[in-house]
């Protein structure tokens, strides 16, 4: 097993509020998981899903059963989700997912953060096929074997497992399925007793580009500006 391919993590500057960005964005999560698949996690993998991501960057029980309980209200917003695609500074390809109420706010805002960091926002399709939909597993390494692991998930669609670390400098093994595959590894995975520190769905580049730390800094300091809108769910890129 051996390191497993990822980006360059942008840094996230000091004047926001991360974890409470993390809330707000799980919070979007669960809502459309609950308006899709219903409230009941037993038979709603979505919301499993949603409520372990939330349980990995430690938001609160009652924080998670009161957005569950927010999401059945007819008063909520129905969360549209909208991929964005365009090219950073020297040219980087990035991806933007949002989850808005109001989609004419949402690019006009995509638009201006792009345009003021020197990049572009291009057409559906422009970078996405530079990228890959997949599923994306971490679990903790203690008690697992890799090779037995590996054996084991094969047929459930398992196609990368890799070890890396998490952003607390924590090891961690990484699975990777194709994204049509997701429903049939989170099953697996649970029937096996192995429970994810988080399950989500991520664009992962084909190729990746090495920059010098200048221009890097000025791709990083654009997508720290994309995560910073409120209707932006996740960012993605192929800086290394």
């Amino acid at each position: 097993m051996g390191r497993i391919f990822e980006v360059r993590k942008s840094t996230m500057f000091a004047r926001w509020d991360r974890m409470a960005k993390q809330f707000t964005r799980i919070g979007k999560e669960i809502a459309i998981a609950v308006k899709a698949g219903g409230p009941d996690p037993g038979i709603n993998p979505a919301l499993r899903r949603s409520m372990q991501n939330a349980k990995n960057v430690n938001m609160p029980k009652d924080r998670i059963e009161a957005a569950i309980k927010r999401a059945q209200g007819k008063e909520m917003e129905n969360f549209e989700e909208i991929l964005y695609e365009g090219y950073g500074p020297h040219g980087v390809p990035i991806l933007v997912e949002t989850a808005t109420d109001n989609h004419v706010r949402t690019v006009a805002n995509v638009k201006a953060i792009f345009n003021k960091g020197h990049g572009v926002l291009g057409n559906s399709g422009s970078v996405s096929f530079q990228f890959r939909k997949m599923g994306v597993f971490k679990l903790k390494p203690e008690g697992l074997n890799p090779e037995d692991m590996e054996l084991e998930l094969i047929d459930h669609g398992l196609e990368e497992l890799g070890e890396s670390t998490t952003e607390e400098g924590a090891d961690v093994i990484i699975l990777r399925c194709a994204f049509n595959d997701f429903g049939n590894m989170q099953k697996a995975l649970e029937e096996k007793g192995m429970h994810p520190l988080s399950a989500e769905v991520e664009w992962i580049p084909s190729t990746t580009v090495e920059l010098a730390e200048e221009q890097a800094q000025e791709v990083l300091k654009l997508v720290d500006k994309l995560e910073q809108d409120e209707d932006v769910q996740k960012v993605f890129h192929n800086l290394q």
